[in-house]
């Protein structure tokens, strides 16, 4: 049964990813494209966790951690830039 939630997981997860970088190519603001970068590093978690529990190892709830550190920073200095200007003061 766990196999068969995986697999649909893994499915929306994979549209969902893919609905993104369309509107990170598409986004009609520069806004809108930040939020579709963030949502795919979100994404991109998710996937990472599923491969995780699919594979039964933690090397992947590990880059998972890694990859949410930088996505915040990321989302934070891109907010920042748009905001004021420039990220370092």
């Amino acid at each position: 049964m766990l196999i068969y939630a995986l697999q649909i997981a893994f499915l929306l997860m994979a549209l969902s990813l893919m609905l993104n970088i369309w509107r990170l190519f598409r986004g009609p603001d520069l806004p809108d494209r930040i939020l579709a970068l963030d949502t795919i590093y979100i994404n991109s978690l998710a996937l990472l966790i599923l491969f995780g529990i699919w594979h039964h190892t933690m090397f992947y709830f590990e880059a998972a951690v890694l990859i949410a550190m930088l996505g915040f920073i990321g989302t934070v200095a891109a907010a920042k830039f748009l905001l004021r200007g420039d990220i370092i003061e």
